[in-house]
Formats: C-alpha cells, structure tokens, sequence
C-alpha cells in the first residue's frame, strides 16, 4: 500500500459575496477531486487546537500526525530547522519577515514585495553583517543574534533565549492595519532590531520590503521520527521553510524540485513527479505541499485562489491517480492545514474539510467543501494520519 497526503495550505474559506454566497471550493471546476470525493469519505477536521495560533505550523503537525497540544514550541523554530540550524537551550528562532510598512506606520505588505530569493539573500546577509555584529541589551545582559536566509521574504533570527518573553503580532494578521510593534518583558531589544533594520534596507532598493518583522518565537522541538512513530518510510516535497522543517524534525526524506516557489507560479507537475517518483523508488508515504492557494487567501484575490484550487485538481490529482494506479493499491488524504478566508486575508481557527480515498475499497461518498462536510462530526487533526495508515 502507498500513501499521499495531498496539502491545499489555506484552501479552506468562507462563503463569498463575489461568488455568489459560495466558496472558492465550491466554484473552482476540480472534476478528479469530486470524483474522489464521490468514492472516498469526506469529513470536518480540527486541526488547529484551541489556544493554539491558526498557522501552517500548527496545522501541519497535526495532518503529520503530532498533536500540536503537545508538540507545538512555535513557528520559528520549525523553520529554522530547515536551514539546518540545531538551537541549543541558551537561544530561540523568530520568523524574520521582510515586509513594507508605509510612513504613515501601515502594514502595507507583509510579504514585501515577494522578493526575488536571491535579492532576499543580500539583504539578510547585510543585515546580519550590520546588525549581527552588534550587541542588545536586556535587562543588563548582552546578547548576539544572527540572520539567516530562507525563501522570498521568509527568513530566520536566531536570539538569545530571554527574548521568548514577547508578544510579537504576525504580519499577515495586520495587512492594512498600523504596525503594532512587540509587547512583554523582551520587547525592548525586539523593537529596537526591528527598527534598526529599516537603514539597512533602505540600502536595498531592489526589493519593496522597508524593514523586518520579527514574529513566531520559541524554542526547538524535539519530535519522534515519522518511521518510527508510523512504522513506514515517508517523504514530502514543498517551497515553504515552515512544511519543510518539520520533515527534518521527524527524519522524512525532504525532496528538492526545481520550479517550486512557493507563489502561484510554482510547479505543480514537479511537486507531481516527484511523489511518483519517491513513491516508486520505496517510500511508503509521501506529502505533497502547495502554498499558493493560501497566499491567494492572503491577498484576497478570488481568482487566484480558484485558480489554484484547479490547478491542484489538473496537474496534480489527475496524474497522481493514474501514477498511483500503476504502482499497485495507495490510500489518499488531502487536506488543508488551515482555512485563510478571503473576506478576512488571514488564517482561521475554523474547521477544514478532509477527504479520505482507498484504491481497493469505496468509501460512503460524498461533496468536498467546506458546505459538504457541514454536519459532519469534528475529528481532531492529528487522529487523520492513524485513519489513513488504519491504525
């Protein structure tokens, strides 16, 4: 038996005016996704736990099967983790956007720009050059930080351990709104860097981004093993650092494709490919991430959340299936980690649809909405992998 776990990030939403009361789930034409709903089961996943933040780190724990309950330390430290970054217990990781805030102290643009990965690169280089070669203070203690480069405006800020006590609010939770600057016992320095990368990336006018935003802190997580926690060989491919740490915490095989970027442009048919591939070489599991339909949600562009929605289904879910035929019987569940509503530009606590499909064995049927699963009973996230491998 093979596995996929199929990942929409965000593709979950709300009914919307512009189309017609519906859902973008609802409008999208994804005729081999409804096909599988009509011989799978559909339900209603929590997967993000109450008290818990409504983000990809969250809910991706929870579709791999830990319980972000138990297992959540922060955003950061994830990330960091995909940078081959190993914190010890003296310092924590911050997300480290680069984003646009206009002179009037608006969130104009928590992405800044979506800045070319390279142009990026140049950026956190100087400002750990700059700003990395400089001593903050707290509360009479000297500490050191050190940036490090990730993906587009996705970066990491690796701190000395005091700095965890501070209210950092995410960027995407601000968009169009004034720039709430950080809160608590350790804001002082957090402000102070943040404010103090602004002459740096004024250095840079190649990219939109006028400062960064630190946010998402904590230490690392220490998790089980996937092949020991599930007893079977599991592989994943994705563009976003976050997805991509936690397949380094928990030992999966990480695969690297070109043409993965993260934004709308990215390529599915590699992301495709190299399921089949990995699948067929001897993994027993293997996730598939695509991050461009939650970026739609962010910048509430309907139709590029469709879009995505059925490019999903066309270079992505029709040739899976007919790979996954050829390799013999496979399980399939796709997904969300989260809903990113259009009306609200950010993440939700809500509760996402799922789909479960078995190649040997029909299941009761079903529509594959977030309407379609209304009255369905709530599952917790984490329980979804032990029904996919029928543990």
């Amino acid at each position: 038996m093979k596995y996929v776990v199929c990942v929409p990030d965000g593709c979950a939403d709300e009914p919307d005016e512009r189309l017609g009361g519906r859902t973008p789930l609802e409008v999208a034409h994804t005729p081999v996704l409804d096909a599988l709903a009509r011989r799978g089961a559909v339900g209603r996943a929590g997967v993000i736990p109450e008290g818990l933040p409504p983000g990809s780190d969250v809910g991706n724990l929870a579709i791999l099967g830990y319980d972000p309950a138990v297992h959540h330390t922060g955003r950061a430290p994830i990330e960091a983790a995909a940078l081959g970054l190993c914190l010890d217990a003296d310092h924590i990781a911050f997300r480290c956007n680069l984003v646009t805030v206009g002179d009037d102290g608006t969130m104009v643009d928590f992405a800044g720009g979506h800045p070319d990965s390279a142009a990026a690169a140049a950026v956190i280089a100087d400002l750990d050059a700059t700003l990395g070669a400089r001593s903050w203070c707290l509360d009479g203690h000297e500490g050191r930080v050190s940036f490090h480069a990730g993906v587009q405006y996705r970066h990491t800020l690796v701190a000395p351990a005091a700095w965890a006590e501070v209210e950092c609010v995410p960027p995407h939770d601000l968009t169009g709104q004034p720039a709430r600057a950080p809160r608590g016992p350790a804001a002082e320095p957090v402000r102070a860097l943040m404010e103090a990368s602004r002459e740096v990336l004024a250095r840079h006018p190649e990219v939109a981004a006028t400062q960064i935003w630190l946010w998402g802190q904590g230490p690392q997580p220490r998790l089980e093993p996937f092949r020991s926690r599930w007893g079977i060989e599991a592989g994943m491919v994705t563009a976003v650092d976050l997805v991509r740490g936690l397949g380094v915490l928990t030992q999966m095989t990480v695969v690297e494709v070109e043409g993965a970027t993260g934004w709308y442009d990215t390529d599915y048919e590699a992301k495709r490919d190299a399921a089949l591939e990995h699948l067929a070489g001897g993994l027993d599991l293997f996730v598939i991430h695509v991050e461009a339909s939650d970026e739609a949600g962010h910048a509430g562009d309907v139709d590029e959340k469709i879009r995505a929605l059925e490019n999903w289904d066309r270079r992505i879910l029709a040739g899976l299936v007919e790979g996954l035929d050829a390799l013999g019987p496979w399980r399939l569940l796709l997904l969300p980690d989260h809903a990113t509503p259009l009306r609200l530009r950010t993440h939700t606590s809500d509760p996402v649809p799922y789909l479960l499909v078995d190649s040997t064995v029909d299941g009761p049927g079903g529509v594959y909405s977030e309407r379609g699963v209304a009255d369905r009973p709530l599952v917790a996230g984490h329980e979804l992998m032990g029904r996919l491998l029928d543990r």
